[in-house]
């Protein structure tokens, strides 16, 4: 079961900008990555799920983290279907990430009132999803679908839209700062941020700094496109 309501999950989001992604089919590797980007302060995690078994490395990483991740909202990602869906909330996934719109994704999630958060590439597939619940919508890939200007193109007629681009976001003040400045709410980011030098040789210190500067960054750019 879940440990972070929808509300939650999308508050965590909000409020660090930053939704760190990875996936690896060693469960030890998993938890040194989700440990240093958690003590650089990353208060949300998307496991990815590509490989082979990905749901067994998420269960023992789930119940790793629950005890070493104190207020780490932990969600799946990569998922298509329902029934992949209801496997990684069964173990607990606090949300769930999807690179398509299913409306099958939708309905299951929406019955255990966890927090979906499906793939869209046009303001149709984001309206559908939209009355269907999504709190957040992630656009993906994110520089393929139009980048900043397409997230400030859907601002303009739906300011009220929340989203989360992921592919082509790096950490870098400059990137971000597009990104911001047109309106999203928190980013995806996966190899641009756990780099496989990181992970090869394993300097995750280097990781948690590079979070938490990361992380900085975005609270600086937030602060100026409000005004204060």
């Amino acid at each position: 079961m879940a440990r972070f309501t929808r509300i939650d999950a999308v508050i965590a989001m909000r409020e660090t900008g930053l939704v760190p992604l990875f996936y690896h089919h060693d469960a030890e590797i998993c938890k040194e990555v989700i440990g240093a980007c958690h003590r650089g302060g990353a208060t949300v995690f998307e496991f990815t799920n590509r490989g082979d078994f990905a749901h067994e490395v998420f269960a023992e990483v789930r119940k790793w983290a629950t005890k070493e991740c104190p207020g780490l909202s932990l969600g799946a990602g990569s998922v298509t279907d329902a029934a992949t869906a209801s496997i990684y909330m069964q173990m607990g996934a606090d949300f769930i990430v999807s690179p398509v719109f299913n409306p099958e994704v939708a309905r299951t999630c929406n019955r255990r009132k966890v927090l979906w958060i499906p793939g869209c590439g046009t303001l149709t597939e984001i309206s559908n999803a939209e009355e269907l619940g999504a709190e957040i919508v992630k656009i993906f890939p994110g520089t393929a679908v139009g980048g900043p200007d397409f997230v400030k193109a859907v601002k303009g007629p739906c300011p009220w839209t929340s989203i989360m681009p992921t592919g082509g976001v790096e950490p870098e003040e400059e990137n971000l700062a597009r990104w911001f400045k047109a309106g999203v709410t928190c980013v995806g980011m996966g190899s641009a941020l756990i780099t496989e030098t990181i992970i090869k040789g394993k300097e995750w210190a280097s990781l948690t700094l590079k979070v938490k500067t990361t992380i900085e960054t975005i609270a600086k750019l937030k602060t100026k496109s409000s005004g204060r």
